[in-house]
């Protein structure tokens, strides 16, 4: 088996929408530890990661700019990860297609974790 992480991307108004009241907070929750549950029962959940907060800082370049961040640039910011096991890329991505962020218009990046040469 292999290891992949699991970058859950959605953008600031779709979080706010399923996250937007008690219930529907409730609701998300109950989905995400249900699939979560799903994955840990059948092997897979390697690591159950951890949601990240909207802000932070970019540091870039040989001058180390600090920038607010994450990626101001971008439309969808990282909300947060874990890691799985799985035989293959193939199989990675198949485990993904349950994940209740893309239910929230959100997306999940699917990286193989590279095998280390030590």
């Amino acid at each position: 088996m292999s290891e992949f992480v699991y970058l859950f991307r959605i953008g600031a108004a779709q979080q706010r929408e399923a996250m937007g009241t008690p219930e529907h907070a409730q609701q998300s929750m109950r989905m995400w530890l249900a699939w979560m549950g799903e994955l840990e029962a059948k092997g897979h959940l390697k690591n159950r990661g951890q949601p990240l907060e909207p802000e932070g800082k970019v540091v870039r370049g040989r001058q180390k700019a600090v920038t607010d961040g994450p990626f101001v640039e971008v439309k969808d910011l990282v909300a947060g990860f874990i890691t799985i096991a799985a035989r293959d890329l193939a199989q990675a991505v198949e485990l993904s297609t349950g994940c209740p962020i893309l239910e929230g218009g959100g997306s999940v990046e699917v990286r193989p974790v590279m095998q280390s040469a030590l």
